[in-house]
């Protein structure tokens, strides 16, 4: 479990099976690491670069492999401060980024709307590259997040180009709140 609260980033690169990425922090064989918000454990870790081996599901459902920097988290541990929102890492998917606006000191980001349009609410929360970020507004086909200058600089939303792809997760509450909901009809 993590909190989209990006450690940092690191180069990456996917090469049959496996991905091979530079961290900023230590970790030993059998770690769980958020990269991208993708979860994935560690196979080899050399003190610098990590690898993981990554299985076609996620592979699927992720920019793994295209993808030359990533956001990367360690797991949580049980009793330290949860900021951010609780982020499983598994990655509903993809969506592409559309557009970016600045207004002062705040970036505006948009990205079409995923299948489950149900888990997308103003105010809500979704991890966009396992970056814990709210919802700022819902338009029919698109969703906007605002993002201040300290995010930008520190995770790798600042490097998205129109057209590209971002893996996204949904909010697990929201996720459980549908399924109760659908238990009840």
């Amino acid at each position: 479990m993590f909190s989209g609260i990006v450690e940092g980033t690191g180069k990456a690169l996917y090469s049959s099976g496996r991905l091979y990425v530079e961290l900023p922090f230590e970790v030993k064989p059998g770690d769980s690491v958020a990269v991208n918000g993708a979860c994935l454990t560690v196979v080899e870790f050399d003190g610098r670069r990590a690898v993981f081996d990554v299985g076609e599901e996620t592979l699927r459902r992720t920019n793994l492999r295209e993808a030359k920097v990533v956001n990367l988290e360690r797991a949580l541990k049980l009793g330290e401060r949860l900021d951010g929102h609780i982020v499983t890492g598994h990655v509903d998917g993809t969506v592409r980024f559309l557009t970016v606006r600045r207004s002062g000191n705040t970036t505006w980001m948009a990205f079409e709307m995923p299948p489950e349009r149900w888990g997308i609410a103003e105010k809500g929360s979704i991890a966009l590259n396992g970056v814990s970020l709210t919802v700022a507004k819902v338009e029919s086909n698109r969703f906007w997040i605002q993002v201040i200058p300290y995010t930008l600089e520190n995770t790798n939303l600042g490097l998205l180009r129109p057209g590209e792809r971002v893996n996204y997760e949904i909010d697990v509450l929201a996720r459980y709140v549908k399924r109760i909901m659908e238990a009840r009809t």
